[in-house]
């Protein structure tokens, strides 16, 4: 479990997090939502270290980030894996050592060990056979599961997404959608996801957290929202036709 405890944050004055407060869930699909500009992205840079928070603190299982130094940091980072927006694969490695790479940089284990995480993790994603290929050879649906057998090779307890379904097909992204989904229930891990897909939302969204001009406006799972008579919530999930027709299917 992630927590949240009174987190507040400003940059030249303006403050962009507002007292937020809120714990993600061990085994879950916690997504974090919001319009551009609403400090979705600051929350979670806020919770990964990336920015110190000015108030609050965060708490990876009861251990408070915030007051960790350097080293205790280090520790809680090889726990975390991370899936970004643009995949973030290294094009001069092939794929097997884009998978490789973190468990060069923060495992002892030796060269078949790290082999056979790399095809555990690939298998996983169900990508056998494609550990010479570089990125470049492989389609973006590929290389977001490539993503994902990286952000998993070092066993972690929280994985965190970054819009995880951006430029690919809505095929592709329900692939990706439920691959998430399975690994997270899985592997027991506490899985926050950023997204603006609200087709996650519905499918995935176990737990959901709105962030609304840098306050928690609002939180429920993906049955919840589909009741909400929230206007901002509303105006933000059922902007799409599909969306409203999903709604007044479920009313």
């Amino acid at each position: 479990m992630i927590e949240l405890k009174n987190i507040c944050k400003s940059f030249n004055g303006v403050e962009v997090i507002k007292d937020v407060s809120v714990s993600f869930e061990r085994g879950k699909t916690n997504l974090i939502i919001g319009a551009s500009g609403s400090g979705k992205s600051v929350l979670t840079k806020c919770t990964v270290g990336l920015i110190e928070p000015d108030k609050g603190s965060v708490e990876f299982d009861g251990k408070d980030f915030t007051k960790m130094n350097l080293s205790e940091r280090k520790e809680i980072r090889k726990e975390i894996g991370m899936l970004f927006q643009g995949g973030a694969l290294f094009d001069s490695m092939t794929v097997e050592e884009n998978v490789k790479f973190p468990l060069r940089m923060h495992s002892k284990m030796s060269e078949k060990e790290m082999l056979d995480r790399v095809n555990f993790c690939l298998a996983r994603v169900d990508l056998e056979g494609v550990n010479h290929k570089y990125p470049a050879e492989t389609s973006g649906g590929m290389q977001k599961r490539i993503g994902i057998a990286r952000a998993i090779a070092l066993n972690p307890k929280y994985l965190f997404c970054d819009e995880p379904n951006s430029g690919l097909d809505p095929k592709t992204a329900i692939l990706i959608d439920n691959l998430i989904k399975e690994i997270t229930k899985e592997f027991q891990i506490t899985t926050i996801v950023v997204t603006h897909d609200m087709n996650s939302v519905i499918e995935i969204g176990e737990k959901i957290v709105f962030i609304y001009e840098g306050k928690k406006h609002w939180e429920g799972s993906s049955k919840n929202i589909l009741a909400t008579q929230d206007q901002y919530l509303s105006e933000l999930v059922f902007a799409s036709d599909l969306m409203k027709s999903i709604k007044q299917q479920n009313s």
